[in-house]
C-alpha cells in the first residue's frame, strides 16, 4: 500500500477554516498561509465589503448583507469541492456559528482560528497598512474589543505578536 502525504490529503479533503480576530492582530496574514496550506479559496470581509460598497458606512445592515455576501461565496466554492478561509473579525458569536452550520450543511471540515496580537503590535500594524482593504483604526480595535463574544467552541488560537516565521509556525504545526 503506498503511503499518502498527510499534506495531500487535507488538501484534497474540502474545509472551511474560519480565521477571527480583532482589527490589526493579523487576520490576513495567518488567514492567506492557512489558504496556502489547505489549498483553499481566501474570502475577506474587507474585500467583500469594497466589492458592494464604494463608500462603505460599516453600518449594521451593510455588514448583515457583507456577511451573506461572505457565506454565499464560501458556499459556491465548498459545494463544488473547493475549501474556503474567510477572513473576517467574526466578533459576534451568531457568525462563527453560521460558518460551523455552513461547513456542516455541505459536507465539509470545520476549523476555527483566532489571532492574538499584543495591543502594542496591533498599533504598529495598524499604523503602517498601506494598499489594504481594511479601513480599521486604533478607535474601531478598542470598540471591537470591548463588543468581541466570547468564543466558546473549540478554536485555534495564534498569537501573531511575534515574527512572521513564528506566526506561519504555528499555522503549520495546525494546518
Amino acid at each position: 500500500m503506498a503511503e499518502v502525504d498527510a499534506t495531500d490529503a487535507r488538501a484534497r479533503t474540502p474545509t472551511l477554516v474560519a480565521v477571527c480576530g480583532l482589527p490589526g492582530v493579523g487576520k490576513t496574514t495567518v488567514a492567506e498561509r492557512v489558504a496556502e496550506r489547505v489549498d483553499g479559496r481566501l474570502l475577506r470581509t474587507d474585500v467583500v465589503r469594497k466589492d458592494l460598497y464604494s463608500d462603505p458606512e460599516y453600518t449594521e445592515a451593510e455588514s448583515r448583507r457583507v456577511y451573506g455576501e461572505l457565506f454565499d461565496r464560501a458556499r459556491t466554492t465548498l459545494e463544488d469541492g473547493g475549501s474556503v478561509v474567510l477572513d473576517a473579525t467574526f466578533r459576534r458569536e451568531r457568525d462563527r456559528e453560521r460558518a460551523r452550520s455552513l461547513a456542516a450543511t455541505t459536507d465539509v471540515g470545520f476549523s476555527l482560528v483566532r489571532v492574538e496580537c499584543g495591543e502594542a503590535g496591533v498599533r504598529q500594524r495598524i499604523a503602517e497598512r498601506e494598499d489594504d482593504e481594511s479601513d480599521a483604526d486604533f478607535e474601531v480595535y478598542a470598540t471591537y474589543r470591548e463588543r468581541f463574544d466570547p468564543i466558546s467552541v473549540d478554536h485555534v488560537t495564534v498569537d501573531n505578536s511575534g515574527t512572521l516565521e513564528e506566526t506561519y509556525r504555528q499555522v503549520d504545526d495546525r494546518f
